[in-house]
């Protein structure tokens, strides 16, 4: 199976705006920290998804984003395409979640969430890279990292 998701990091005084994934009971991310987005939608291009995304799961409209880069994910029979955003140029008053807590989070202290390991690699490169990347990683059944490639490179 493919899907193709979305995932924004709204940033504001060195912070990022994480969700504390707790409310869903069938949840890949139970109790993980992650940015927000989801699902791209029938027809929606990853500009499409991300603003109406970012709004569904946070009342807050983008005004600008930027495209990081693509994050490729196995595991299982799942290949996911997950483009990745960060966004300073937002508006609007932030709600409550259905999904979880929305928490922000000083960006020196998400290393010490309960977080992918791969996360840790695309945080990296969203801190050390302001180009383009494309970065694949491969989960085994138990959900460790097994494998991480970063622009073709192991």
């Amino acid at each position: 199976m493919i899907i193709n998701t979305t995932l924004c990091y709204l940033i504001r005084e060195d912070q990022y705006l994480m969700l504390h994934r707790t409310k869903k009971e069938y949840d890949i991310n139970k109790d993980k920290w992650i940015g927000v987005g989801g699902k791209a939608e029938e027809g929606e291009s990853p500009e499409d998804c991300v603003v109406r995304e970012v709004f569904e799961e946070t009342g807050l409209t983008l005004k600008s984003q930027k495209f990081r880069g693509i994050v490729t994910f196995l595991y299982k029979n799942i290949t996911e395409y997950m483009f990745l955003f960060t966004s300073e140029d937002f508006e609007g008053e932030q709600q409550i979640c259905d999904e979880g807590e929305l928490v922000w989070i000083p960006k020196k202290d998400v290393f010490d969430l309960p977080i992918w390991e791969g996360d840790k690699i695309f945080f990296r490169l969203l801190e050390e890279r302001e180009d383009f990347f494309s970065l694949k990683l491969v989960y085994d059944e138990e959900e460790r990292l097994i494998k991480a490639v970063i622009d073709g490179k192991e």
